[in-house]
């Protein structure tokens, strides 16, 4: 059998490379480890499907199910690189780890490292562009016949900022450290001023004004998914109509053929933190319990990560009037599935600045901070997250300087030295989140004699996981997970007296607490994960009969039992 693959952490995959490494992981570990396409992209690129759990268990859609994704931006790589590093703890772990082989034997892993593989290509060519998500032109096909695109103008691999002498201009160099552009003060004037742009070329320069192109490639993937789904001129982005993008809809596919799928974590860059639902609504509107457990589980990943938990709609919006939705607002709003969002690693936070807002602080903070960064430029990154400013003959423009912050590889993404580091933040949170699942165990099987080869059966399955089998109240209120479904199999020389052959029964409970034990009334469900069910059958003594019960999140249950 292949030895298992050693990624590097410090680099970014391109898709025939991550193609190779994780066809690597499934050939070395084929009882733990399926590689499937889960679909393909705009350009017709596999986006792959990583199916994690121990086959001699059960077939993966018998157990429950947690479902994590990255790279649903374009230069986000990192999220892919945090997926790939929870695969290689998984499959190392498997037979070491006590967590990881429970979870491995009970439930199921789709992991997905690459949810837009176009985009990733693009970020990763030589003369990369950063666009939000898919290649595919919208909302028009045409290239621009004016303004300033976007783009790596002297081919060394980073796009950075050009910087332009002006009276008029809105940045000054910083009096006591010249390398930084900060803002003009109100009422200033007499100064050395510029214009700062982004690094790009110009079609059609009058000479006089300038005006930055949107991509070409508009698509936002995560304003694409069904939930509150919202035009262009609401929300960027968004597709012409909901899942209209094969990546999108290829991933709504299979979740909604999947009811096993419990819980998601969606992988993104950056700010540092672990976004909770909801996205359009405040914590007040929240189903209350709900809204516990998603604080519970949203504490321990900030123990767990570093990382503080958030809600979206109170404390992370880019305007303070709108609001985003996209894959949270889908998987917990519709479906009822727990979902968060982790936007990894914080440039800011690195530099030691602490106190700050998410949003907030990219509109407006102190020069110091950026004094901070710069430092952090200097000391920790060999001065290459903020580039000093170097001449460059402009085609269009004439003499300009480049430089500025490089925020591919210093602020979208961490430094490479510093990717593994970030990555290794979230297993622990992941595997307990997946580990509370609720997990659907046979409890007893029975059979009692009533004469004249007439026979009653039991079959009484428990809860074995912290969570109900519903997960969420969210989930009963959208009607999309149902209760225990039980169903009775006979052979043809069997005949069902009493009961139904197929009864959907009541939703069981988890072992969560439903309050502490100094609560004013005590828990009146004590036996509220358990369910049983109950047939009469006329069959000769011997006879084998079969039993199941599935629970849509909780995974499936087989028996037989013989009678006499």
């Amino acid at each position: 059998m292949p030895a298992l693959p050693t990624p590097r952490f410090d680099i970014f995959y391109k898709h025939d490379e991550l193609t190779r490494l994780l066809q690597a992981y499934a050939q070395a570990l084929p009882d733990l480890i399926e590689l499937r396409p889960l679909g393909q992209s705009h350009e017709g690129r596999d986006i792959w499907l990583v199916v994690v759990t121990r086959r001699a268990t059960g077939a993966d859609i018998d157990k429950p199910a947690f479902w994590v994704d990255g790279n649903i931006h374009a230069a986000e790589l990192t999220a892919s690189t945090a997926c790939l590093y929870w695969l290689h703890q998984l499959a190392s772990g498997y037979g070491q780890d006590a967590q990881v082989t429970q979870l491995l034997d009970t439930r199921v892993v789709y992991l997905v490292p690459r949810l837009n593989p176009d985009g990733a290509e693009l970020a990763l060519a030589d003369r990369p562009r950063h666009i939000r998500s898919s290649t595919r032109p919208y909302p028009w096909d045409e290239q621009p016949v004016d303004g300033l695109t976007v783009e790596d103008v002297d081919g060394d691999g980073r796009m950075l900022m050009m910087r332009v002498p002006d009276p008029h201009g809105t940045y000054k160099p910083c009096p006591d450290e010249p390398r930084l552009m900060v803002p003009r003060e109100p009422g200033e004037f007499g100064g050395q001023y510029y214009r700062v742009m982004p690094e790009g070329t110009l079609k059609n320069f009058d000479g006089v004004k300038i005006r930055v192109n949107p991509d070409r490639e508009g698509l936002d993937l995560n304003r694409n998914f069904p939930a509150y789904w919202r035009q262009e001129f609401e929300q960027p982005g968004a597709g012409p109509y909901p899942t209209s993008e094969p990546e999108v809809r290829a991933m709504v596919d299979f979740i909604t053929k999947h009811p096993n799928i419990g819980a998601a974590v969606s992988f993104h860059t950056h700010s540092g933190v672990i976004l909770r639902p909801m996205g359009t609504q405040s914590d007040d509107d929240m189903t209350p319990e709900d809204l516990w457990q998603y604080k519970r589980f949203s504490d321990i990943g900030a123990k767990l990560t570093g990382y503080p938990a958030i809600s979206i709609f109170h404390e992370f919006k880019y305007h303070p009037k709108q609001v985003i939705t996209g894959t949270q607002d889908w998987v917990y709003e519709h479906l009822g599935a727990l979902f968060w969002t982790v936007e990894i690693w914080a440039p800011n936070k690195e530099a030691g600045i602490t106190d700050y807002q998410w949003i907030e602080w990219y509109r407006d903070h102190p020069v110091e901070d950026d004094k901070k960064l710069l430092k952090w430029s200097d000391e920790q990154c060999a001065g290459q997250a903020h580039v000093d400013w170097y001449p460059f003959e402009h085609p269009q423009l004439g003499p300009v300087e480049l430089g500025g912050w490089d925020r591919m590889n210093f602020w979208r993404n961490p430094p490479a030295h510093l990717r593994e580091r970030e990555a290794a933040r979230f297993p622990a949170w992941l595997q307990q989140i997946a580990l509370a699942l609720p997990k659907l165990e046979v409890l007893r099987t029975e059979v009692q004699a009533l004469g004249d080869d007439t026979w009653r059966v039991r079959f009484a399955v428990a809860n074995s996981g912290y969570l109900p089998s519903y997960v969420t109240k969210r989930a009963l209120e959208r009607k999309t997970a149902r209760g225990v479904v039980f169903q009775l199999h006979l052979p043809e020389a069997a005949r069902l007296l009493s009961g139904a052959q197929r009864s959907e029964g009541t939703q069981l409970e988890g072992h969560a607490p439903k309050s502490s034990l100094q609560a004013f009334l005590p828990d009146r469900q004590i036996t509220g994960d358990r369910a049983v069910a109950e047939w009469v059958v006329q069959a000769p003594q011997g006879t084998l009969v079969g039993l199941s019960a599935r629970a849509d999140r909780a995974g499936a249950v087989r028996a037989e039992l013989r009678l006499g």
